[in-house]
């Protein structure tokens, strides 16, 4: 249910039980960084003092991404997961195209369904909303609209209770946007932290620092992984011809490209292109997958000048 160093809290039987991790899970990680993550079902030793976890079942699904720009290994930050929800901020902090498009391919590099909530509606002063809309519906991915606000059911909080309903489901998204405000209004006895916006500054204050996987009282087996805020996601294994599959939006027109390996880059006759020059593909969607591009090409992205929140 959560890790704190070599450290796990294991629910067994309906009880939490604070087990140790035997060493040799540590052994052969090859490019991954540590070997548990929240949402694993593992078998465990009771007897021992404490008591251990001795293996990890094989996960059914996981999301992952580069630890950090200097740290390039594998970070599984959690697993067997029925849903995503991608969590974004219309305002306080800003909408980030580049992020959001960078999770929403992780999820589908991985096979995991996920939903785009945008939350705090109630402050869409500029009217973002609406292009928003547009863009996410081009690329085929399902959304939700939600204003939980402290001592207030908003908008869209019946549906998300429902959609949340007898499954696993993880939250996922920068600090600030609302992880645990909507949590809050959702189980109020959760009683998660919730950080406040700099005055200062366009992102939030990092609240949760580690993942926590909560029971929620709707339906009969409902669960949530609540994770850290991040500022910076890259996506871990990508490839240069596995990564144009990962935007769902540019599927009808790749197939017709001139070369069936193009990278919707620099060839010609790319019909990609074209959709984008005529407004069928979103701008912002297209600049997101280009920079992802450049990065698996070995250039440096702009996203890494920023530090990562996660710990």
């Amino acid at each position: 249910m959560r890790q704190d160093a070599k450290v796990c809290h294991v629910e067994v039987d309906g009880k939490v039980r604070l087990c140790a991790i035997r060493g040799r899970l540590f052994e052969n990680l090859g490019d991954r960084k540590g070997p548990i993550a929240v949402g694993d079902h593992v078998m465990i030793d009771p007897t021992g003092d404490p008591q251990s976890i001795e293996s990890v079942i094989p996960r059914r699904n996981y999301l992952s991404r580069v630890a950090s720009s200097h740290d390039p290994r594998e970070q599984i930050l959690l697993s067997n997961v029925d849903h995503m929800y991608v969590i974004a901020s219309i305002a306080s902090p800003g909408f980030s195209s580049n992020r959001t498009d960078r999770i929403l391919a992780a999820c589908r590099q991985r096979d995991i369904p996920a939903t785009l909530i945008f939350n705090k509606v109630d402050i869409d002063k500029k009217g973002v909303l609406s292009d928003l809309r547009d863009t996410y519906a081009l690329a085929g991915v399902p959304l939700l609209e939600t204003c939980a606000i402290e001592g207030y059911d908003g908008p869209g909080m019946e549906s998300l209770r429902q959609s949340l309903m007898n499954k696993v489901s993880g939250f996922y998204g920068a600090s600030g946007v609302g992880k645990s405000t909507l949590l809050n209004a959702i189980d109020p006895s959760l009683n998660i932290k919730v950080g406040k916006i700099s005055k200062y500054w366009t992102a939030g204050k990092h609240t949760t620092t580690y993942s926590q996987m909560h029971a929620l009282p709707i339906g009969e087996d409902s669960w949530v992984i609540d994770t850290p805020g991040i500022r910076v996601f890259r996506p871990f294994g990508l490839t240069r011809e596995t990564l144009r599959d990962l935007f769902p939006d540019f599927s009808a027109y790749q197939k017709k490209c001139r070369f069936p390996n193009c990278t919707h880059d620099h060839e010609p006759e790319c019909e990609v292109f074209e959709a984008l020059e005529s407004g069928l593909i979103a701008p912002t969607r297209y600049g997101s997958y280009v920079e992802m591009l450049d990065e698996i090409g070995g250039t440096q992205s702009h996203a890494d000048e920023d530090e990562d929140e996660e710990s």
